[in-house]
């Protein structure tokens, strides 16, 4: 739980509604006076009296999360009235789902250059370069050039020979 500010100087949220901040004032917690956006964001959504019923019926070692989510969707709805943080995690699911497709045709295209295949896929951002070239000497696989290889790759091997370099 955050410090009680009611020593010195009013809540952010007794400052804002400009009213006395009492000593079981019940912001006093979780709305300090140096983040007074914090509440006027809060207070903007939700309203005073619904966010100080809310924090009543909240058992008191879970208000600072409820706070906390609170103040996350009252800024989210503020930069986006319609969909709130939902736009946002919706953004990031969709982001998640393109990286997912972008390293699966990766992986795909590894697979095909160990097993000395020419990748059939082109890529935005122009050609590429043979990632796997290790040197010559034919030493380590995987891991010391920060390829993602999946478990399955490694017992079903498209290559042949039990390992996707045809053995260690």
């Amino acid at each position: 739980m955050a410090s009680s500010s009611y020593s010195n100087s009013p809540c952010a949220a007794c400052k804002f509604l400009r009213r006395k901040c009492m000593p079981d004032c019940i912001f006093a917690s979780y709305f300090p006076p140096e983040e007074p956006q914090k509440f006027a964001n809060v207070h903007k959504i939700f309203g005073a009296s619904n966010v100080s019923k809310l924090l009543n019926e909240v058992l008191p070692h879970q208000r600072e999360d409820a706070v906390n989510s609170l103040a996350y969707e009252a800024e989210a709805r503020i930069k986006d009235p319609v969909y709130g943080c939902v736009g946002a995690i919706s953004v990031l699911q969709r982001q998640v789902l393109r990286l997912q497709k972008e390293l699966d045709a990766t992986n795909a295209d590894l697979i095909r250059y160990t097993c000395n295949e020419i990748p059939t896929t082109h890529h935005q951002g122009g050609g590429r370069r043979n990632m796997m070239n290790d040197g010559g000497g034919g030493s380590s696989y995987g891991h010391s050039h920060g390829f993602y290889y999946p478990s399955s790759n490694w017992n079903n091997d498209p290559c042949g020979g039990g390992y996707p370099r045809g053995g260690i």
